[in-house]
């Protein structure tokens, strides 16, 4: 028997942004999803306004299963993972070791086909692509935060607002100035922008 998918079926028990007063909880499972789409949409952009050669199809798999791990390790806060290198390097061992367990739930040949969702190759553009996605989703959240009238999250939007500028891809950039706005507006604003 193979417990691998029952177990990542668990990620909708993870709650993200442990730390933060969130006026809507967001889980593991939920932001998995947004991370698919983002990172989909900055593939597409990539290969049709960049003439790039990204394998949508990985992108997607490596969205997927980016936080995979988390099952086993939780959702460690940003401040508290990245708060000095001696805890953020055991944290990287920790999510290896987590991914290994996942992987050990596994019977070849499918543990082979997994192996590289879970232990992405992380010089590949497909995988900066579903990082920088994950950031663009961390700033999404900030921003239906702040409209719910939640000033927890303001600190943490204008820092991950500035990584995201920082990121040297032009889609990411495309995105933050074409699609990043909308995510502020009301859906009566969103309607009438389509209904133009």
């Amino acid at each position: 028997m193979q417990h691998f998918y029952a177990y990542i079926s668990r990620l909708k028990l993870i709650q993200r942004w442990g730390l933060m007063r969130s006026t809507q909880p967001e889980n593991d499972m939920e932001h998995t999803m947004q991370v698919v789409f983002i990172s989909h949409g900055l593939a597409l952009l990539a290969n049709t306004k960049f003439n790039k050669n990204i394998d949508t199809e990985l992108v997607i798999a490596l969205a997927a299963y980016h936080d995979v791990g988390e099952v086993i390790t939780g959702d460690l806060p940003t401040p508290v993972k990245y708060n000095n290198p001696t805890i953020e390097q055991s944290y990287k061992e920790l999510e290896k070791m987590a991914n290994d367990h996942l992987l050990s739930m596994l019977d070849e040949p499918l543990k082979g086909e997994y192996e590289k969702y879970l232990k992405p190759d992380k010089n590949s553009y497909e995988w900066k692509l579903v990082k920088a996605a994950d950031k663009i989703a961390a700033y999404i959240k900030c921003i239906e935060e702040e409209k719910a009238g939640n000033q927890e999250f303001s600190n943490a939007k204008k820092s991950i607002y500035q990584t995201i500028l920082n990121m040297d891809m032009p889609e990411v950039q495309v995105f933050v100035e074409e699609s990043l706005p909308s995510f502020s507006l009301s859906l009566d604003e969103i309607s009438k922008g389509i209904n133009a």
